[in-house]
């Protein structure tokens, strides 16, 4: 008997347990399984990332392949189905690692790190005294897993000393090594044969091996700054997942500081909401400051700069300014005397009409290469009232001047940002070091961008006023409560960013994999409706029924847990036209959760099907048909519903520095159709996530009123025909 494992070697996760369980039984039975590596993400289907068809039955994951293995090769002594402890172990621990291991949920998988460490610390094997199917299982699934490797490379003490010397020593076993290696060397004669077709284009992954200088275990302070002048969008998501992991890797701490240094822009509302935004993501801001709390030392700061002849109030034009900088060409300001600079000052201070007509500018450089050395504003007027502080300043540091100090007042050891301030890092440093404060290591990551969409706070805002979107939770946003809308689980989106990792690569990222990583955590999950177009939706009459009959039926096949559902079996009911059009007179169908049954009669009016009567035929074989088709009994308990699909606000994938953003927007990005669903979604509470099978999965967005239909979105699977720009 020869097996074949067929692996894929692009899958999230890769079946390394699968491999090296063949790789065991080949070193003691040579031949008996047949290893085939696809260069995919997956063997067949959408989540099938390994696969073994035996007898006709498909084993196709980890866990019930080990098992197979184990029950058909006894002799490889890997498990033993006549010893009902040992095997009752294994299964046990098999659960355990496709429960607590193979999952999304990072602080789960820590958990089930230290659950291993403490077990295994008079253990050398996970059950008895040899390797069996659980410890190349386990092993496989911590090999897989970002969380451990993450861990592993940079801080294996962390996991306790009992799981890192069992996972080196089953790392060391000949079939272990096997396995990694025979994928490694696939993925390099894949990348090698690909390298001409994927040159320049740039990967999304990322790492977190940075190794931050100077950082000390239990002293590490990083933070986050957002400005309160919008919504959390993905890219902050990144920056503050980012300086939440650096802070607990070093067991350290993370301040969400609020930048409230601009009152023209700044709300309180905004504050709340990214508060709230944060606490979605599993962002800890227990530790909340401002900007603004630091007010009275950075104006003291700042005349200690003016005393010490590092700035100068200068009243010259902003057009005219920026022409001398660009053209380094020095103010007429910039040799005042200190006293006049400080007579200057206070009257940006006290916004007179000659005060409100000033800046305060640092005096670095007129010609440096780098620009943003060519005297820097650092203070400049505005009347707006505060929404903390009320009306007592009159003027307001730049996010330039207020950071650097707030990070060294606050005690913050190192400054992640995205590397679009690359160029401000010595304009930074030279802050620090003029006002003698204490110094702060910075660290540039990649911004995150994604094709047809925009970032940028103030094109976002645009949009909205513009009345293109309903506001910052549109679905068509990339806020984290407009992607929430669309579907998106704050699981998923965590794994994702957390995958970027703190790479300096700028990456231009599709929307698939993130979509594709939330279909996995919402697909074992998700209730299975149904839903029939409305728009010429064709009837079927089934002879040989006379009453309406109701079942209770799973509301998804695979997870009992999920419930049931009451589906009403009756001798009319409705399918989509485009289904009854694809109909044939005398074939034999599969009514799904129903059974078979035979066209006997299409009647047509030009096209369009406008009715069928189908005889059913339950002992049928469904495995025999092509068509699986999904219906509804059509009686007075469907429930009418809109569904809704979104395209990207804009047509450009990549917007360049001098596109203006008018000549981008998408004519039309909503599409809503009419349909008819079971009674059973009336039970759904706003934000479940449902599938309607054979259409996709779709959250509910809106409830039913006496005048409008329950609404739903449909969210996206991670496929090409649900990530693809639709204006296209």
């Amino acid at each position: 008997m020869v097996l074949k494992l067929v692996v894929a070697t692009k899958a999230s996760p890769i079946s390394y347990g699968s491999l090296a369980i063949a790789q065991q039984i080949n070193s003691i039975k040579p031949g008996s399984i047949e290893i085939d590596l696809l260069d995919a993400k997956t063997v067949e289907g959408d989540n099938i990332t390994a696969l073994v068809d035996y007898e006709g039955a498909k084993y196709d994951n980890s866990y019930s392949i080990a098992r197979l293995f184990g029950r058909l090769f006894p002799e490889a002594s890997l498990y033993d189905p006549k010893d009902p402890i040992s095997s009752t172990l294994v299964d046990q621990w098999l659960d355990f690692a496709q429960i607590k291991l193979d999952t999304a949920d990072f602080k789960a998988q820590n958990e089930a790190f230290k659950e291993l460490n403490k077990y295994l610390t008079l253990r050398s094997y996970i059950v008895g005294y040899s390797v069996s199917i659980a410890d190349f299982v386990i092993f496989g699934a911590l090999k897989a897993s970002l969380a451990f490797g993450r861990v592993f490379k940079t801080k294996k003490e962390s996991l306790g000393i009992y799981l890192v010397r069992w996972f080196e020593y089953i790392q060391s076993l000949d079939a272990s090594k096997l396995a990694v290696d025979s994928v490694q060397s696939t993925q390099k004669k894949q990348d090698k044969s690909s390298k001409s077709a994927s040159k320049g284009k740039n990967s999304d992954q990322g790492k977190f091996e940075i190794g931050l200088t100077e950082a000390e275990m239990g002293k590490v302070v990083t933070r986050f700054p957002p400005e309160p002048s919008g919504y959390l969008h993905i890219g902050h998501a990144k920056a503050a997942l980012l300086n939440q992991y650096f802070a607990e890797t070093y067991k350290g701490k993370m301040i969400v500081r609020f930048d409230d240094t601009n009152p023209s822009k700044e709300k309180e509302e905004f504050e709340e909401s990214i508060k709230e935004d944060l606490a979605l993501i599993g962002v800890d801001s227990t530790i909340v400051t401002h900007s603004s709390d630091y007010f009275d030392q950075m104006y003291e700061l700042a005349l200690k700069l003016i005393k010490d002849g590092k700035a100068y109030v200068d009243d010259t034009d902003q057009a005219t300014m920026r022409d001398q900088r660009m053209n380094c060409v020095p103010s007429k300001c910039r040799d005042l005397s200190v006293e006049e600079n400080l007579r200057r000052f206070d009257e940006m201070k006290n916004a007179t009409e000659f005060g409100q007509s000033c800046c305060l500018r640092a005096k670095i450089s007129v010609n440096d290469p780098n620009g943003t050395l060519r005297d820097p504003v650092i203070y400049r007027c505005n009347l707006t009232p505060h929404h903390y502080a009320g009306d007592k300043w009159k003027m307001y540091p730049t996010y330039d001047f207020a950071c650097p100090i707030v990070d060294s007042l606050e005690g913050v050891t190192h400054a992640l940002r995205t590397n679009e301030y690359r160029d401000r890092n010595a304009q930074y440093q030279w802050m620090i070091e003029a006002l003698g404060l204490r110094k702060v290591t910075i660290w540039d990551f990649s911004r995150i961008n994604f094709v047809y969409t925009l970032l940028s706070k103030r094109k976002l805002q645009w949009f909205v006023d513009k009345g293109f979107v309903t506001g910052w939770d549109d679905p068509r946003f990339p806020t984290v409560r407009g992607i929430r809308r669309r579907g998106m689980t704050i699981e998923a989106l965590k794994q994702y960013i957390l995958m970027q990792g703190a790479s300096q690569n700028t990456l231009l990222l599709e929307w698939d994999k993130l979509w594709a990583l939330n279909k996995k955590v919402i697909d074992p999950v998700a209730p299975r409706h149904t839903a029939v177009l409305k728009d010429k939706l064709a009837v079927c009459n089934i002879q040989g029924i006379s009453a309406k009959e109701v079942k209770e039926v799973p509301l998804h096949k695979k997870n009992p847990d999920v419930g049931t559902k009451k589906t009403n079996y009756s001798s009319k009911i409705a399918l989509d036209q485009e289904d009854a059009q694809s109909l044939e007179d005398g074939e034999e169908i599969t009514l799904m959760d129903w059974g078979n049954a035979f066209v006997r009669k299409i009647q047509k009016d030009g096209d369009i099907v406008t009715s069928v009567d189908l005889e059913l035929h339950l002992e049928g074989d469904f495995k025999k048909t092509k068509k699986k088709l999904t219906w509804l009994s059509y009686d007075d308990e469907v429930v009418p519903v809109t569904l809704v699909d979104y395209d990207y606000l804009i047509t450009k994938k990549k917007v360049e520095e001098g596109d203006d953003v008018k000549d981008l927007v998408t004519p039309v990005t909503e599409f809503k159709v009419d349909a008819i669903a079971d009674a059973n979604i009336s039970q759904l509470k706003k934000g479940d996530i449902i599938q309607f099978e054979r259409k996709g999965y779709y959250i509910l967005d809106a409830l039913a009123t006496a005048t409008d239909s329950a609404q739903f979105i449909q969210i996206p699977d991670g496929k090409a025909a649900s990530t693809i720009s639709k204006h296209k």
